[in-house]
């Protein structure tokens, strides 16, 4: 029996249950025999001792991971022992709760073999099964794999380095020339405990990156982890997520960060808007709150003309963020270190963002960076007003002066078509275009002031219908059953539940299918026979939630009985 206690996109906290012994992973496995799990290498080969069940690890022809010759999966008891090289079709039965990788140890200086390997059998796995890799994990390394999904370790590793006089600590491998191996073993179980509270935060991608340059092997292992690996990890990936901090290179490429990029190709800048003001980003997030962009605020919105300025904040690691999505995840949560350096790649994905943006049409641009110009200089003709700190008396005069003049002898809008147009946006970028124009129809408008958006429906009797609001303190749009149920009727990705009086929360046991484009944190819209039956948050992704049969798959907030 297994419940997953906590998640960081494809790392988790599990309790595994066993013939009424628990374990709880991330975790080592040793050879003391008193563990709910060890490992027996007395004679010819070793055997697994796994909460009273005994798995023998190697039988028959031993092959390698490069041999080209693939072993039978060997079951028993629940247990799965997969030899590499991965046998093409590789699937499991029902009954197989832990998957068991005898000579992982093989892969340990093939980054891209790990990768591929990895990958490959925890997407056969599933959600609801454990995979221990044997002879993989060593202290700087442990954290890169609990991040790919890896949940069981071994001490076999440490072992043998630190015998042969090599001291493994997360940051390093040093020779010393003694026995290390005790040192090595402990020092694993720091990092796993670390590793466990890093996950609980929901930040263990903070700690890979922290280990990554460890040695040259896990700086590639990360960096293919991001590029092959992408979608496999963004399919884990929360949309709602916590604060975290990029302070490295590798940081830049986290896979909720490169989907936050890939939505932004979709979007387009509202049809009135003919004024592009560029800002600087704010240390505290959301920017609209903060005491720069206040300040900004105060010079921006002096007159009606405020309606046909665009702003866009120019930041890394997300490179543009629209004014309208700043309180959307990530732009919300990230830190980075301010020094005023840019890195190359820096520069080059934020010119390509404001360069498309740019491209979409303007008749001015406005550009308040300040010493920061330099990352859009040459991209069109722009009005420069920073003098000195960009919130100084004499630049917000500058502002407020070069947007009268750009938006002089136009007709601005009414505000009520600047927040529709918000709100348009803000809908396509949660839920796509789609969804957006079929919510935001002739009938359809938002009230409030920004970010507190609401949407409303006029129906043919006049009466107004909400079908959702913007809720800051979770970052995204929360739709009303009858918002939840114009989405379910066009084929929106929905859950399927049994037909059952749900009495609170919906669990994995009771969803029947789950579109796999669910992530943690969307709407989660429950439906029985293409009816809305609850509408609430994800807590798990869509595959998960149909492979697993214990745990909350949807916090419900609207129940229909």
């Amino acid at each position: 029996m297994l419940d997953i206690l906590s998640r960081s996109q494809r790392a988790r906290v599990c309790e595994y249950t066993r013939n009424e012994v628990k374990l709880t992973t991330p975790c080592m496995i040793g050879s003391d025999p008193e563990s709910p799990a060890w490992v027996e290498t007395e004679g010819a080969g070793r055997t697994l001792h796994l909460m009273g069940t005994d798995i023998v690890m190697e039988e028959g022809l031993r092959t390698t991971s490069n041999s080209g010759v693939q072993s039978e999966v060997v079951t028993k008891d629940g247990v799965a022992v997969v030899r590499l090289p991965i046998p093409e079709d590789l699937s499991f039965d029902d009954s197989v709760e832990v998957v068991v990788v005898p000579n992982a140890y093989e892969l340990r200086k093939g980054p891209r073999r790990i990768v591929d390997n990895v990958i490959r059998i925890r997407r056969a796995a599933g959600f609801n099964r454990l995979l221990y890799m044997s002879g993989l994990g060593e202290p700087s390394t442990i954290a890169l794999l609990a991040y790919m999904g890896v949940d069981i370790f071994d001490d076999a590793l440490p072992k043998a380095a630190g015998l042969s006089g090599i001291r493994l600590i997360p940051e390093a491998e040093v020779q010393t020339g003694e026995d290390e191996s005790e040192k090595n073993v402990s020092a694993m179980l720091e990092e796993i405990e670390k590793i466990r509270m890093f996950i609980k935060a929901d930040r263990l991608r903070e700690l890979a990156d922290q280990r990554a340059p460890s040695t040259p092997t896990s700086v590639a292992l990360l960096r293919l982890y991001d590029d092959i690996g992408y979608e496999y990890a963004e399919e884990t990936c929360s949309t709602v997520g916590c604060r975290f901090s990029c302070n490295t290179t590798q940081a830049l490429r986290r896979p909720d960060i490169r989907s936050y990029k890939e939505k932004m190709k979709a979007y387009r800048k509202p049809e009135h808007k003919r004024v592009l003001l560029l800002l600087p980003c704010s240390a505290k997030k959301p920017y609209h709150i903060s005491k720069s962009h206040k300040a900004f605020s105060s010079a921006i919105h002096t007159a009606p003309h405020d309606t046909l300025v665009q702003e866009v904040i120019v930041t890394s690691p997300l490179g543009a963020v629209p004014r309208e999505l700043d309180a959307f995840y990530p732009a919300n949560s990230y830190d980075i270190p301010v020094t005023g350096e840019w890195k190359p790649e820096e520069k080059q994905f934020i010119r390509e963002m404001i360069g498309d943006i740019i491209s979409q049409g303007w008749d001015k641009v406005v550009c308040h960076l300040g010493e920061d110009y330099e990352l859009v200089e040459g991209l069109a003709d722009m009005v420069c007003t920073v003098v000195g700190d960009s919130t100084s008396p004499a630049s917000l005069q500058n502002l407020d002066k070069a947007l009268r003049e750009a938006t002089k002898g136009m007709q601005p809008v009414e505000f009520s078509v600047e927040r529709d147009a918000q709100m348009r946006n803000m809908l396509a970028f949660q839920f796509g275009k789609e969804a957006a124009d079929l919510l935001m129809d002739g009938n359809t408008h938002a009230a409030g002031k920004f970010p507190y958006y609401k949407l409303f429906r006029e129906d043919a009797d006049g009466k107004k219908v909400q079908l959702g609001m913007f809720t800051p303190e979770r970052g995204g749009i929360s739709l009303t059953v009858e918002g939840a149920q114009l989405l379910a009727d066009s084929g929106y990705p929905v859950i399927h539940m049994m037909d059952f009086e749900l009495k609170g929360n919906v669990f994995a046991v009771g969803v029947t299918e789950a579109d796999p484009s669910i992530h943690v944190g969307d709407e989660g819209i429950v439906v029985v026979d293409g009816k809305v039956r609850a509408i609430g948050v994800a807590a798990m992704c869509g595959r998960e939630m149909t492979d697993m049969k214990r745990g909350i798959a949807v916090k419900v907030r609207h129940k229909v009985k």
